[in-house]
């Protein structure tokens, strides 16, 4: 299974193609872009798993830099205040991490 299974290669190619500036990644824009705004709890928990690389059970801030990179290898990293902005929008304990609720959670943002 891969992301392309839940969600639209073109959709997730117009969402990389928004953010390709530094700076101009948002995650709320990215989720609408993409398709995931639209998405089912438990389809995003499966995109969920993608996107926690090591399989902890949450995205820490060194995977959220490379977000994108889970969408396409070749995308950008995502800048210092683009990964703090993200996580906090999306870390709803204040623990430095990302479950898949906050994930979750940003569909609404």
């Amino acid at each position: 299974m891969s992301l392309t299974d839940i969600l639209s290669p073109s959709d997730i190619a117009a969402a990389l193609r928004d953010c390709q500036a530094p700076d101009s990644f948002s995650p709320k824009k990215f989720f609408q872009l993409s398709g995931m705004s639209k998405k089912s709890s438990s389809q995003l928990k499966q995109i969920f798993q993608f996107l926690d690389k090591d399989q902890s059970g949450f995205i820490e801030e060194e995977e959220l830099k490379y977000f994108l990179q889970r969408f396409e290898c070749g995308a950008r990293v995502l800048t210092t205040s683009e990964t703090k902005t993200f996580l906090a929008a999306a870390d709803h304990d204040g623990d430095g991490k990302i479950g898949a609720e906050g994930i979750n959670l940003l569909r609404y943002r």
